[in-house]
């Protein structure tokens, strides 16, 4: 998502009037376990001493450039007024959908011809904006121009009268070059991948049989069989034939790395946006509509709790476990998400010490609580302790992995209809019937206060607005001004959803456990099932479909499109993982073991060293970065060796 090349100095923008197969050997494991934490080490390291410098070369041309009243994602703009009377300078950013201009300033009249009044403005320069120029006298459009501008870059706009004309000629001359922002993810990224690729190599290296004998000679005491050994050439132990012809015992409780590899790609991720992500926006959520790489992690974190669910309640049904003790199970558990989300990750916490008046009641754990305990229970309706491996001859095989749990499908569909009607059909006081916008600016500031319609209203009702969250996305750029909480009550339904999907997921690895080539096609048929859904209800446009992918609302399509991408990805990391064994799934797959612990811990240690220090210069994306990656590295490390001493939190 680079940002448009901008020109070099007194280049003009104008605008006229108008418009591998594992290595079974325990020794090759443990050598696997400690390349795994070398690299991890090694990774922190780089990103705490390399890092910096690379980020130091653009550093000193940030602050060659910059002014220094510029702060991240700011430029300067001087308006050069040459006309006789004063005008206004509005601006919208282009994400903002129908909304208002929202003022900039005045600037006066020019002085005479060839001397005009200038002021300088600071602008935003996340995303590119409409610039427009009204007289103030009659409040008549004189232009209007749309440009991105870069960061800290100095830029000029001169409204000019036409000499052939009465009208007004618009244009924006660069006067200083922007810095390219992007620089510290480029080193960050070329480092992390160099790491990955040293690591590659280096394990393949160690497989050789001539580097693994000169390591264990050189390594090894001077024995009398080892001197032997060392004349007659290193013994090779060849296994049995038997070894080679028979398959290996089939386990029930073996675990598919996939999954845990599939959930620790989407918890670093959330680790990582939820500490900053650099400042970068796509790493911050979406206003409104449509989706950035932060709106993507939640809900595949949704996805891979219903797909355990499936995995583990059939184990422990085939293990001689009651539905009745499984039920208390998941209702403590459930409880416990909760309360950990209520009292000890309460963002309340940066005001102070909790109290009831203000408290916030919805959350991520919460949610979490809510989409397990209901998906959980739904399984249970249906589960079946024994499970035949479906074979493609019997004629509802294409179908039997939902055909077997239709009532949990059929309560699934009911909760839908319910999200639909309350949405669509709940009348909500001085908002239009079925409204989904932001409100503020939004929808030409006709719905100020209707930020997400019946969803909304119902949090505001159930919950009061003191209980909700504070700060919602919508106010960077909708300037919203009521609360808004995107873990809301109606958006739980569509949770569910999400979660019962995932559910799914886990009945096909159950029916095909002995077919990959078929879990795989399955997948991609659900996957692709719903990418068609998503296109349907969104026209495949971010703001004018029926059902907008909204990640505040949890709306459909942003479930039906997040389950699309879900469903895609796991077929590829169970296809790597899993069936080809091309990779292990390290680092992901250990925080992925403790997905918990690794969540909670992030959030409750956030402000200590080494997840967070006090930075040199905090208007820098580059040292922001650096801080978030070494935070991140951090919890990676962590997981690796709880999972070394087979340390687990489990709920």
């Amino acid at each position: 998502m680079a940002k448009r090349k901008l020109k070099k100095n007194n280049t003009y923008h104008s605008s006229s009037v108008a418009s591998v197969k594992p290595k079974s050997q325990k020794e090759m494991a443990q050598t696997e376990k400690s390349a795994t934490f070398a690299l991890a080490v090694v990774a922190l390291v780089v990103a705490v001493c390399v890092a910096p410098l690379a980020a130091e070369i653009s550093s000193s041309d940030i602050h060659h450039h910059k002014h220094p009243s510029l702060k991240m994602d700011e430029a300067q703009l001087t308006v050069n007024n040459e006309l006789s009377y004063e005008v206004q300078v509005s601006w919208m950013s282009q994400r903002c959908y129908q909304c208002l201009y929202q003022q900039l300033g005045v600037v006066p009249a020019g002085l005479g011809p060839g001397q005009p009044s200038s002021v300088n403005f600071v602008v935003s320069t996340q995303h590119e904006i409409t610039l427009q120029i009204n007289s103030t006298p009659i409040e008549l459009e004189l232009c209007k121009i749309p440009f991105h501008f870069g960061e800290h870059g100095n830029y000029s706009l001169w409204v000019k009268t036409l000499n052939a004309s009465f009208g007004v000629n618009c244009s924006v001359v660069t006067d200083k070059d922007p810095v390219n922002s992007y620089i510290p993810i480029l080193v960050a990224f070329l480092i992390y991948a160099l790491l990955a690729l040293v690591f590659a190599i280096g394990k393949k290296v160690w497989g050789l049989d001539a580097v693994r004998g000169l390591v264990l000679r050189l390594g090894s005491s001077m024995e009398t069989e080892r001197l032997i050994n060392s004349e007659l050439g290193p013994t090779r132990v060849v296994p049995p034939v038997t070894d080679n012809i028979l398959p290996p015992p089939l386990t029930s409780s073996k675990r598919l790395r996939s999954l845990d590899t599939f959930r620790g790609i989407s918890l670093v991720i959330m680790v990582f946006v939820n500490y900053g992500g650099g400042r970068y926006w796509f790493f911050r959520h979406e206003s409104w509509n449509g989706l950035t790489v932060a709106d993507l992690v939640f809900p595949w974190f949704v996805f891979i709790m219903g797909t355990s669910i499936a995995l583990s309640i059939n184990a422990l049904l085939r293990a001689g476990a009651t539905r009745c003790s499984l039920l208390r199970k998941a209702v403590w558990r459930s409880l416990q998400l909760f309360i950990i989300g209520v009292l000890v990750i309460n963002p309340n916490y940066c005001q102070g010490a909790l109290a009831w008046e203000n408290l916030r009641i919805p959350g991520v754990l919460q949610r979490l609580a809510w989409s397990y305990l209901v998906v959980a229970c739904l399984d249970l309706l249906v589960a079946r302790g024994q499970l035949d491996v479906i074979t493609v001859d019997a004629w509802w095989s294409p179908a039997i992995d939902f055909l077997l749990y239709w009532p949990a499908w059929l309560c699934v569909i009911l909760l839908e209809v319910l999200w639909l009607f309350l949405t669509f059909q709940l009348p909500v006081p001085d908002c239009p019937t079925g409204y989904l916008g932001p409100g503020g600016i939004g929808d030409m500031g006709l719905y100020v206060n209707c930020t997400g319609g019946a969803a909304g209203f119902i949090d505001r009702l159930l919950l009061g607005e003191k209980h909700m969250y504070q700060n919602p996305s919508s106010r960077v750029i909708y300037a919203t001004r009521i609360p808004y909480d995107p873990e809301g009550v109606l958006g739980s339904i569509n949770s569910i959803l999400m979660a019962f999907l995932g559910l799914q997921a886990g009945k096909i690895i159950l029916h095909y456990r002995e077919r990959p080539k078929s879990i795989m096609s399955r997948f991609l048929i659900w996957g692709l099932s719903l990418g068609v859904i998503s296109a349907f209800l969104t026209k495949c446009s971010t703001d004018r479909g029926f059902i907008p992918v909204n990640k505040n609302l949890w709306s459909l399509s942003y479930v039906t499109t997040l389950a699309c991408f879900a469903f895609v990805l796991l077929m590829l990391i169970y296809y790597i993982v899993d069936v080809n064994k091309w990779w292990s799934g390290a680092p992901f797959y250990y925080p992925g073991m403790n997905s918990i612990l690794v969540y909670v811990g992030h959030e409750v240690f956030e402000d200590y060293f080494p997840f967070r220090w006090r930075m040199s210069n905090s208007q820098s994306h580059a040292e922001h970065l650096i801080q978030n990656l070494v935070a991140t590295s951090c919890w990676v490390i962590i997981s690796y060796l709880l999972y070394k001493k087979k340390i687990f939190w489990k709920i």
